[in-house]
């Protein structure tokens, strides 16, 4: 009888070499983020502010700097609920591997959220919070602060004392309503003085409805002296009623955020304060936090990007003047 011996012999080193070229294989094999371009969705609440454009300019920095794809779409209005659930699905359908969402609604956008999750699909929240845990980080202003500061310039330009109008954005957006929060609080707190004759009133999404709410609010109270708005549309809006009813430069007015024109308004004296983020270095490091992520780095759950007040004297500050100007022109078209 044959010995087996050999032939059993022969198997086992067959075996042994099949095991380790698929252990090799298997070591070969790319990780997260490795050996393939990442995709990485931002999607912004809208794609027309000066606003957006720092962020989407700051996304296409990260990008480069990491070698992943960036793909920016969002909803064409601010108030487009609908529009940007649909993008998050599309882009939950279209399989990309990570998402940096700014939220119209905190509330109507956790579904979508926890959908892009579900299909192992990160997320990174920037700009306004996100009800929930289901994120990876967050990555925004503390606007709560910026809304003390706001309040803080207008109570000491008016010396403690004035009829003023709180300007709110628009319901579900938890950037502005925070903004909102900490200057009511701090007027009520550490300006007892001030009387708030209107605060109870929404700008909407454009400039043009803050423009016909503000002349309206001028119409009907016209010894306003202090008036606060805390965002770019907002903001834009109310210099707009304020110059054309002449009381630009008469009535102190505070604002939120950048654009050329109000840049020029507060060269003009026209605006007395900006409140500013930074949203370029937003756009960056929620990439770059993705990024991570999606690379088994750990990342901080909360990242501040940082508030700042600009006023007349400071605007050409080396600090204070990249945001108020960014310079984006090297980075996106």
């Amino acid at each position: 009888m044959k010995s087996l011996a050999p032939k059993v012999l022969s198997g086992c080193l067959c075996l042994s070499l099949a095991l380790a070229a698929c252990a090799k294989k298997s070591s070969d094999a790319p990780g997260p983020g490795e050996g393939k371009i990442l995709q990485i969705a931002v999607i912004p609440k809208g794609t027309t502010h000066e606003f957006w454009k720092s962020i989407h300019a700051g996304a296409v920095r990260a990008a480069r700097e990491l070698g992943v794809e960036v793909i920016w779409k969002g909803p064409q209005k601010e108030d487009d609920r609908a529009q940007q659930i649909t993008v998050v699905e599309d882009f939950i359908s279209r399989g990309v591997d990570g998402i940096v969402l700014a939220p119209l609604d905190d509330r109507a956008l956790m579904r979508p959220v926890q959908d892009a999750v579900r299909e192992k699909i990160p997320v990174v929240i920037i700009d306004s919070a996100l009800q929930g845990s289901d994120f990876a980080s967050y990555v925004a202003t503390d606007n709560y602060k910026g809304g003390v500061l706001a309040a803080r310039r207008l109570g000491e330009l008016l010396g403690g004392k004035g009829r003023i109008f709180l300007i709110r954005y628009q319901e579900g957006s938890a950037s502005t309503v925070q903004r909102e929060a900490g200057f009511y609080d701090t007027v009520k707190n550490e300006f007892p003085g001030l009387v708030l004759l209107v605060q109870d009133q929404y700008a909407g999404a454009t400039t043009e409805t803050a423009y016909q709410l503000a002349e309206n609010l001028i119409s009907r109270f016209p010894d306003v002296e202090g008036v606060f708005a805390p965002n770019e549309s907002s903001t834009f809006g109310t210099l707009r009623a304020l110059q054309e009813s002449r009381l630009a430069g008469k009535v102190v007015f505070v604002g939120f955020d950048s654009s050329p024109k109000l840049v020029q308004g507060l060269r003009d004296g026209h605006i007395q304060g900006l409140v500013l983020q930074s949203p370029f270095k937003m756009g960056y490091l929620g990439v770059k936090t993705i990024v991570a992520h999606l690379r088994g780095e750990p990342v901080e759950k909360i990242i501040d990007t940082g508030v700042a007040l600009a006023t007349a004297d400071n605007m050409d500050d080396p600090a204070i003047r990249p945001l108020l100007s960014p310079d984006l022109s090297q980075i996106i078209d």
